[in-house]
């Protein structure tokens, strides 16, 4: 699934029903165009997702915003490229910052493990100093003048990740995106939790998602069905290989990634020691000596 013209990075995109889009100038081949910047409101605003460390980003918020009270900043996740500009536009607006937690909230006691091990790396970046004002939990609903957003704890992508959802709208971050599937990669990243966050969307109702990279997805239910069975077509070739034999994470990702390009292949072998984590938790794939990306993993 492909999006359609890139936007210019800086300027202020109107989407429709109080929403209006910034795009950050940090294209990568992990960020697609940029990191997407929402503005939810007119009288005043809700700023989600402020972005990168970048003084022309930061520059471009305050012109969108104008002469404009902003009541609550909002970051769906604490990589680099969605919370760094959080506490200079706090700072600049007097709004408060409201996240899930900070960088090791929502991460599940497997991931705990391997960070323990020392795995870290192969993701966006962490920002380790992120940390929110005011907490926001599952469930928790956040109102403005003109809105109304209600919060999902969605795990998978990253421990603390949020959807917020607006109406029929659902801010996503990057946990359901139009131009890839989201990264899962540990200790950040957790399959097993992002498979249960994207069933549990399925079931709440908002018909487009306004993503962190990308444009919006129209037909989200689709397209939630779409990164479902993806997932579950990854595991099949990963037992398929299993199945000739024990084999490495990396001689897995070099069997089932045969065309990707080398400089993604770290990222892509992150994905298949995910389903591995995944799968090993199941009692499905076992670890010799031990659960780690070095392992030697073998069907039960």
């Amino acid at each position: 699934m492909t999006d359609g013209t890139r936007p210019e990075a800086g300027n202020l995109e109107d989407l429709g029903d109080g929403i209006a889009r910034v795009l950050a100038p940090n294209p990568s081949p992990m960020t697609f165009w940029g990191t997407n910047s929402y503005l939810l409101g007119d009288r005043s605003v809700a700023v989600i997702d402020p972005g990168p460390s970048s003084p022309a980003h930061f520059e471009a918020l305050l012109r969108a915003i104008g002469g404009r009270k902003v009541s609550h900043i909002l970051v769906t996740h604490s990589h680099v490229d969605h919370s760094p500009l959080a506490r200079p536009l706090a700072k600049a607006t007097g709004a408060p910052v409201l996240a899930f937690g900070d960088s090791r909230a929502g991460r599940s006691p497997a991931m705990d493990q391997l960070a323990a091990q020392g795995l870290a790396g192969g993701g966006e970046g962490v920002d380790p100093d992120f940390a929110p004002d005011i907490l926001l939990a599952d469930g928790g609903v956040v109102e403005g003048d003109e809105w109304t957003l209600e919060a999902f704890h969605t795990p998978g992508h990253f421990g603390n990740h949020l959807c917020l959802r607006h109406g029929n709208d659902l801010f996503s971050g990057d946990h359901v995106m139009g131009w890839a599937s989201s990264l899962v990669s540990p200790p950040d990243g957790d399959l097993t939790d992002f498979m249960a966050s994207t069933q549990r969307l399925t079931k709440i109702g908002a018909a487009r998602a306004l993503p962190g990279h990308g444009d919006p997805v129209e037909a989200l239910d689709a397209r939630l069905r779409w990164l479902i069975g993806h997932r579950l077509s990854r595991e099949a070739q990963i037992l398929d290989a299993l199945a000739a034999g024990p084999a490495t994470c990396e001689a897995l990702t070099a069997v089932i990634y045969t065309d990707v390009a080398p400089a993604l292949l770290p990222a892509a072998a992150r994905n298949v020691f995910a389903h591995l984590v995944d799968l090993a938790g199941r009692g499905a794939v076992a670890a010799t000596p031990e659960l780690s990306v070095n392992a030697t993993f073998s069907k039960t």
